[in-house]
Parts: C-alpha cells; structure tokens; sequence
C-alpha cells in the first residue's frame, strides 16, 4: 500500500493550528519531565477546565501517589455499556540517585545513580544534567529540589574519557558496555570546606544542601532524585517541523490524551483518560498499569452514579470497555533502514501509527488486537479525517518492544497500540513530527467522543 507524508494533505491554515498545538506540547515537555511534575500540570490543567478532585459530577479525577492519575468524564449512555480509555505512561528512561548517592574522590564531589528503563548509557555523558524530584524528611516533610532548569541554575555533567586515552578502555567494547553503569556519576562540587583536611569537598556540599534547601546528607535516603537533560525542547529543521526534547516517550501520548479529554464534546460513552508509571521498567509497583488503583477509580465513578458497587459490576463495565494504547512507535530510521521492515514500519510525518501488536521475535509479550477491532478504529479515524498509518516495532528478529496494552487486556477489554513515531526513542533527544502529534490528539479525541 502506498504510503504519503501526511504534510502534503495540509493547508497553510492546518500547519498554522499543528504548530500552535504543539506550542502547548513544548510548554508540557519543558515543564513536566519526571511523572510527579506531570501529575501536577496535569491535574492543574484538568482543575482549571471543571474537573473536581472529588468524585462527584460529570467530571473529575483521582491522582495516586503523586505519579499517576486518572480523569472521568461522564458519557450519555449507560456505563455498564462499557467505558471508552485511554492510557499513556507518563515515566520516561533517566538516571536515578541511588539513596546513599554522595562521596568524594580526587578532590571532587560526585553522585553515584542506577539508570532507570532502557537507555544507551553513552548517550548520557559530556552533557548538561538537571536534577528533579523530592526529599521527604524524617518528619514527613517533602521538600521539592528542582535544579538545572532555571537560567541562573547550575547544571550537573558526567564526564566522558577522552579520546587520547580510550582506545584500551572503551574504543575496542561493544557500544552497550563502553560507558559502565557505576560510571555514570555526577560532578557535584569541587570546593572544599575551609579548615577541614578529610573529605573536605563531600563536607561543603553537604553544607550547601543545608544551607540553601534544609536537606541533610541522610535525608538522602528518603529522596527520589532523577537526573534528566538540561535543555528545553526546541524546534527541529529549517522548516520548523519538528521537536527535538527529552521524555517525547511517552509524553507525545500523554499531552494530546489531556488536550483531548477536555476539549472534545460531550461524550457518548463515559471515558477515562489513565496517566501510569513505571511503563519503562515492565509497569511493576503501585502506580503502574498492574496496579488496581483503575478498579478502585472505577468504584468511585460507579458510586457517583448511584449504580451498586459490587465486583461484577466493575468486571462488567471493563469487560464491555474499548480501549487505546497511547504509546510511540520506532519510525524507519533514515540512518540506520535496515533494522526496518519498510512495507510494516510506520514513518516521521505520516501520521498518527496504529499498532496491532507489539511484543518481540514471535509476538512475544504482545497483546494483538483483533482483526474486528482494526477494522472498527480503521472506520472511525478515516471518518474523522485523521492521518493516520500502521507500524511494527523493526524487523522481526531485530528487536521489539511491549507497552501497557497487555495489562488492560486481562481486564477484557479490546485494546490497541496507538501513538506517534519517534526517531532516536530513549535518547536524550528524542525526536518527532509536529503533525503526527497533532494527529495523536485528534485520534484520542475521535476515539473518547465516538459513538
């Protein structure tokens, strides 16, 4: 089948509405790059657009441990009819401080880290580093330490080996293993405490800490601290056509699933748009899509509706729900095409990419949507003149990769994979289509309003 870029299909007026569209995007990316800062743009742009924090009324929302949350809107139709949902991950692959993080070597300060998800761990070195996150004291105190971002902000680095030296110790290794993971440390201080002979570098960042955020070294051990790239997201190509930023995985999904749940009309059918955690490390702990926190949301909107709340009333609505996937897709790298099936990948700019399954080698790990199921997402997007494509994850020995899909899957609900292409997935600096993120948006929102 023949494939186009989906920019021929536009007007001067529709790539005026897709570039403002994704200003908001950028906004998001800049400012939401753990899943606890995007908890709480998220819930600020659904307070701020009627949705209570409560479960009452037509609309409202539930966040769960401060890194995934759920918004409902109320449809015409009858709930045990089944819900329309949505989910997208809001984790994305990073450096995480482990929690006794702090020493001194060679007279510099320096911050141990355990890489989080799947990363290319060269990739993450010789750049500038933002540190994220909270410090909880012992009182239960929850400090927030954000920095790196702002412009009078210092950033953080790890450094690389230099050429003149590497050819024993990295040139010769596979790229996986030319940066080790207890390698990965950040350059912290260099200045050391006036008067003090022992660890004199460790002793005056710690000060610092003190002094500047009322952070002791051991309340490093009840911190969640995630290193991630510095810069913000910025245009790509002369043509402004495309982002360049960190944590487009999955952030691409989850933007346009928010500007959809707010801004279509009134649904027919009662939707839920899912915010999760923890995708990238197989969707394990409390704030994942294995977590039973969507059966707990769902007893809230069943008793909101004045409908008993019993588990086979909740095992009915799932079971009669219909779903997507909200996830990205790797497009045909113009580097490196031979990893791809060209006929089965999906494209940068050719819109919005539906994926039937997922998984590795002979579909393992996969969820695989049904063929009806296909055909009934085929009819609604090329109804709602959405650009849309199909794609699989490489070729099929290459590789692969599985989303959140499998999981609402054993709930019994028909569900897909659908998202944006994005070249350089995992990196640093991700990259995407502006239209295929315009597309994304308008497919969620065609799917939640749908009939």
């Amino acid at each position: 089948m023949e494939r186009k870029s989906g920019w021929k299909k536009k007007t001067a007026i529709d790539i005026k509405d897709i570039f403002s569209f994704c200003e908001g995007y950028k906004k998001f990316l800049d400012e939401a790059k753990t899943e606890r800062e995007a908890v709480v743009w998220i819930e600020q742009a659904l307070r701020a657009n009627g949705f209570a924090s409560a479960p009452t009324g037509p609309r409202f929302f539930r966040a769960y441990k401060g890194k995934a949350i759920i918004a409902f809107r109320n449809g015409t139709a009858d709930i045990r009819e089944g819900l329309r949902i949505v989910t997208a991950h809001i984790d994305s692959p990073r450096l995480d401080l482990k929690q006794d993080p702090l020493y001194e070597d060679v007279d510099l300060a320096l911050l141990r880290t355990h890489y989080y998800g799947g990363i290319k761990k060269y990739q993450w070195v010789a750049m500038p580093l933002a540190i994220h996150g909270v410090v909880v004291k012992k009182d239960g105190r929850v400090i927030p330490f954000a920095v790196g971002e702002a412009d009078h902000d210092p950033v953080f680095a790890i450094d690389d080996l230099l050429p003149h030296l590497s050819r024993r110790t990295q040139d010769k290794k596979e790229a996986g293993d030319a940066i080790d993971g207890e390698k990965l440390t950040i350059l912290f201080g260099s200045i050391p405490l006036v008067g003090e002979e022992k660890e004199a570098v460790k002793k005056s960042v710690v000060k610092l800490l003190l002094e500047r955020y009322d952070i002791q070294e051991e309340d490093l051990l009840s911190a969640e601290l995630q290193v991630v790239p510095a810069f913000k997201a910025r245009d790509v190509g002369i043509d402004l056509s495309m982002i360049g930023a960190y944590g487009q995985d999955d952030r691409a999904s989850a933007y346009p699933l928010l500007r959809a749940m707010i801004e279509m009309d009134d649904p027919v059918h009662p939707s839920l748009a899912i915010f999760v955690d923890k995708e990238e490390i197989g969707s394990e702990g409390n704030t994942s899509a294995k977590s039973q926190f969507l059966r707990l949301f769902l007893y809230d909107v069943l008793e909101s509706l004045n409908i008993p709340v019993a588990d086979h009333v909740a095992n009915r609505v799932l079971f009669s729900s219909k779903a997507i996937s909200a996830d990205v897709n790797g497009p045909v790298n113009p580097n490196w095409q031979e990893v791809h099936e060209k006929q089965n990948a999906c494209y940068l700019g050719h819109g919005v990419c539906i994926t039937k399954f997922t998984g590795s080698g002979g579909k393992v790990g996969a969820n695989d949507a049904h063929a009806e199921y296909m055909a009934e997402i085929r009819r609604l997007l090329d109804g709602e003149g959405v650009i849309w494509q199909t794609g699989e994850m490489g070729k099929v020995d290459e590789g692969g990769g599985g989303t959140v899909a499998k999981y609402l899957a054993e709930y019994g609900m028909d569900i897909l994979d659908a998202g944006a292409p994005i070249l350089a997935m995992h990196s640093p600096f991700e990259l995407s289509s502006k239209l295929d993120i315009f597309e994304t948006y308008k497919a969620l929102k065609a799917f939640l309003a749908a009939q």
